[in-house]
């Protein structure tokens, strides 16, 4: 037998996608550590949008009696939430590809 450790399964899947990439010409660049911080200043620009739009929606919620008025404010609440994380990923795509 070897002296090297065995791989865990994420290890092996690693490699193989890391192969993969090199076959299909994908490159792979490390983010800088302006890419870095960027990234983690928009991650928590939305994570406080999400987490304002979970206060409002909460509020607004416990007010409502109408079960109509309630499911369009979760219909409301459902779309922006989605807004946001659409926005969030689209904004960190750009940054990495600078």
């Amino acid at each position: 037998m070897t002296d090297k450790p065995l791989k865990s399964s994420l290890e092996l899947a690693m490699e193989r996608l890391k192969k993969k990439d090199a076959e299909e010409g994908v490159e792979s660049k490390p983010l800088t550590e302006a890419q870095k911080a960027d990234i983690a200043e928009a991650r928590n620009f939305y994570e406080a949008k999400l987490a304002e739009q979970e206060v409002l929606y909460q509020s607004q919620r416990r007010a409502v009696t109408d079960l109509a008025v309630l499911e369009a404010l979760e219909q409301d609440y459902r779309r922006e939430r989605e807004h946001l994380t659409t926005e969030r990923d689209a904004k960190i795509a750009r940054i990495r590809g600078k």
